[in-house]
């Protein structure tokens, strides 16, 4: 065995900055190694300002730096893209918000916490991790936007700048009155209970008996925040609804806090009892706790991206022979614009100069590159793979194949919940129901006895007061929407639970759903590779950024890697070097033999080797599908109409019937109005769809249908315009949350049948003058309290049947 065949056991030279392995040990400073010197040069730069704590906290904390471009921020001097941008600014003082998806250690947060020791102008820096973002307050005088944005570039944290991102950022509603309102309620509801206490004691000594007014007074006190202000959103609500002639569940719900109020001040004024403003303000309390669970979902995930959240924020133009940088909202047709490796063309254009091989797969699925030449035609939304090229847009932005998808009608998709909607129906007819058999207990008891009359009028509006349904829903999808979370599945409303439970048809994406984007089937078919063999391989490979070769080095254990020479790369074909002394070519059929056809059917992507002219043999790279597939199709065949629709050809369409049935519709080279219309087409047929995609030639699809899930292998990163993210790793669970959200949606029909019964029983004793309004006002929030632990304890209690707890 040759010499330089044994060195791959050889330890292997680790990146100081970054953790990745160095091909040698020539870029260094003193003992630290360097697998690049973008990763020296940001060493050399936390050096310098003494930040090299950096490195204590976590073992190579740094983010490589080999494949950084200098990049052109010149685009962030443009005053109207710098306020859109912006959070705050004074003309002194500015505060900017930047999304950091590089954030991944305690190392990363205390170096984006210490910016300010690199650049004077800035005040203050504070990281949030979950999230992944930075805030960063700076000095107008001292530096600006554009110099704190290369201050992180140059350290290896660029900014995720997108205009969608603020865009969603600004119309979020954050409601922090909520929050205020349940802080007043649980507040004062907690003093009037404490001011209460001799009543609840029955203590009546002299002491007590002088003192009880005051309580009684202060009670009032408390209890006027809690009307006026916590309670409002009822009173308007049902304001809104009877100006519209509309009677919904918040009429009955305002009038029973109405008459829980008045009562109690009659009762106070005249000396005649104590009032009932602590169960007042407590089913004030419980009513905005179960809004805001109801409201609650996961703030740090972004289920609203489109095609704005993968746009550059600006891109290089050619402008009297000098490139220059524009916003990409500002571009106009005949702009020349300078595409490089690696990024998205931002409108249709024209190709004008250079070698232009498109990634589609953001608009189609299909991820093989096409070629273009001069002349051709490139939509938005592709991705060029391979040197910088020029094109000449020929249409705007907003007029684009890509966003004319994403402006189509049919994305418009009815948010409206119907159990809310049947909550509201039957609150019209209860709630006059209610008010007649009030008048009519008042009316008959007028006669033989006033107080009487007055009692069992309060009585039935108090005890007939919905609370215990309006509160049944939110805490029980509440719950169940917690359920999902713990089990990685984060849905964007508590309303996508009750849809879920009603799908009857599936639809699934194949490429990134069904099969994992992260890893793929390789093998080598042809002459057994030697050692030293696989080291050239290897070596040739490493220098290509193409999925493909990334595989092919994976496949390779060798630690040794050999210098080349003379390395060319022709995109969408193949790539070839000289290593000591070797010729090397890996590629396509066409670009290893030449002279050859590539008529092969496309089972698995084939990649050829060549050593010395003489062809080795090819590597065979096909899809790896998720782990236990053909038991989750399993499991929904039999309950769902299944279809698959996929971008790519229909290559593994044997491979896709080993999991599927033949009774699945299965089709390909399906493009996002192809998907889109099929979605449609299904709901004409008044089928309730799920649909299940991966990317953002999915999102048209996700968007339509009546929900839309988005598989993703690290749900921060990417979730296109969606109801729902589900977690890669929680793909085997898919049958078992809908079949749970099936449950959900029976045991808010038990909760309702419950609350109904108690107020049927409540009103047969309140007509009857039995029923006083103080046992009403102790009941009415006893009944929510009770309603609300039944359907918790009972979710929890099948979720953990389930596996799911």
């Amino acid at each position: 065995m040759r010499k330089d065949q044994e060195i791959g056991i050889a330890e292997k030279l680790i990146c100081y900055h970054c953790g990745e392995e160095c091909s040698d040990d020539e870029i260094r400073i003193g003992e630290k190694l360097f697998c690049c010197n973008g990763c020296k040069t940001v060493y050399e730069l936390l050096d310098a300002n003494d930040l090299c704590t950096y490195y204590n906290l976590d073992e190579n904390p740094g983010l490589s730096q080999k494949n950084d471009i200098k990049k052109n921020f010149d685009f962030l001097e443009d005053p109207e893209l710098k306020e859109k941008l912006i959070d705050f600014t004074d003309g002194k003082i500015t505060t900017v918000t930047f999304s950091i998806p590089q954030v991944h250690c305690s190392s990363c947060i205390w170096i984006l916490e210490n910016l300010y020791k690199m650049d004077s102008g800035i005040i203050h820096s504070e990281a949030n991790f979950l999230k992944k973002i930075v805030s960063v307050k700076f000095d107008e005088e001292k530096t600006n936007l554009k110099n704190v944005v290369i201050l992180l570039d140059s350290i290896g944290y660029e900014p995720d700048l997108n205009l969608a991102e603020k865009e969603f950022e600004k119309s979020a509603v954050i409601n922090k009155k909520l929050w205020y309102k349940i802080g007043v309620a649980g507040f004062c509801a907690g003093n009037i209970m404490l001011f209460s206490f001799p009543e609840y004691l029955s203590l009546n000594d002299l002491t007590t008996d002088n003192i009880k007014p005051v309580f009684s007074y202060l009670n009032i006190l408390f209890s006027l925040p809690v009307f006026f202000y916590s309670a409002s959103d009822y009173f308007v609500s049902a304001y809104k609804g009877l100006k519209k002639k509309i009677v919904n569940v918040d009429v009955p719900i305002s009038l029973g806090i109405i008459v829980l109020f008045f009562r109690s001040l009659f009762e106070i004024f005249t000396q005649t009892g104590a009032g009932y403003l602590d169960s007042m303000t407590a089913l004030v309390f419980f009513l905005i706790v179960g809004k805001m669970f109801q409201n609650k979902t996961y703030a740090a995930l972004n289920f609203e991206r489109n095609y704005k959240s993968y746009f550059p924020i600006a891109v290089t133009i050619i402008k009297n022979k000098i490139e220059t940088t524009k916003p990409v909202e500002k571009l106009m047709v005949g702009d020349r614009i300078v595409i490089k490796n690696g990024e998205l063309i931002p409108a249709d254009a024209i190709l004008i100069n250079g070698s232009a091989f498109i990634d589609y797969s953001f608009v189609t699925g299909e991820s093989n590159p096409i070629e273009k030449v001069n002349g051709d035609l490139i939509y938005a939304g592709g991705r060029q793979v391979g040197g910088a090229i020029e094109i000449e847009t020929v249409k705007e932005v907003s007029q684009s194949y890509l966003t004319r998808l994403w402006n189509n009608k049919v994305f418009e998709k009815e948010d409206e919940s119907k159990i809310d909607a049947f909550v509201n129906v039957v609150s019209k007819y209860f709630t006059f129901v209610v008010i007649s058999i009030a008048s009519f207990a008042a009316i008959y008891w007028f006669p033989i006895d006033s107080s009487l009359a007055f009692n069992a009028l309060t009585a039935v509006l108090i005890i007939a007061c919905p609370c215990a349904l309006a509160l049944s829903t939110p805490f029980t999808l509440g719950s169940s929407m917690r359920i999902f979370g713990r089990n990685k599945f984060y849905l964007k409303s508590t309303h996508i639970i009750e849809k879920l439970s009603s799908i009857t048809s599936i639809v699934f994406d194949k490429t990134g759903t069904i099969t994992e984007t992260k890893n793929a089937h390789v093998n080598f078919q042809g002459d057994d590779l030697s050692d030293y063999e696989k080291k050239l391989v290897k070596s040739l490979v490493r220098n290509s950024s193409h999925p493909l070769s990334k595989s092919i080095f994976e496949l390779f254990e060798s630690a040794e890697l050999l210098t080349i020479n003379n390395y060319q790369e022709i995109p969408g074909q193949g790539i070839t070097a000289e290593i000591d002394g070797n010729q090397i070519q890996i590629g396509s059929k066409t670009y290893v033999l030449e002279n050859s056809n590539n008529d092969e059917n496309n089972l698995s992507t084939k990649v050829y080797l060549s050593i010395n002219e003489s062809v080795k043999g090819f590597f065979t790279i096909g899809n790896s599908y998720r782990p236990k597939l053909k038991e989750v199709i399993s499991s929904l065949q039999d309950h769902y109409k299944l279809s698959v629709l996929s971008g790519d050809n229909d290559g593994e369409k044997e491979t896709l019937l080993q999991f599927f049935t033949n009774r699945t519709k299965m089709l390909f080279k399906q493009t996002p109005y192809d998907k889109l219309a099929f979605i449609e087409n299904l709901q004409n047929k008044n089928a309730k769809v799920l649909m299940i995609g991966d990317g953002l030639n999915d999102a048209g699809a996700l968007k339509r249908s009546n929900v839309g899930i988005s598989i993703a292998e690290d749900i921060n990163n990417f979730s296109p315009a969606c109801d729902g993210i589900l977690d890669a790793d929680s793909f085997n669970k898919l049958d078992t949350f809908i079949k749970f959200s099936k449950t959900s949606k029976n045991i808010i029909i038990l909760s309702f049948i419950i609350s109904f019964l108690y107020n049927i029983v409540g009103l047969s004793f309140a007509v009857q003058g039995s029923l006083s309004p103080v046992i009403s006002a102790i009941l009415m929030p006893l009944s929510s309290i009770s309603v609300v632990v039944f359907s918790t304890l009972t979710t929890n209690m099948i979720a953990k049947k389930r596996g799911l707890l």
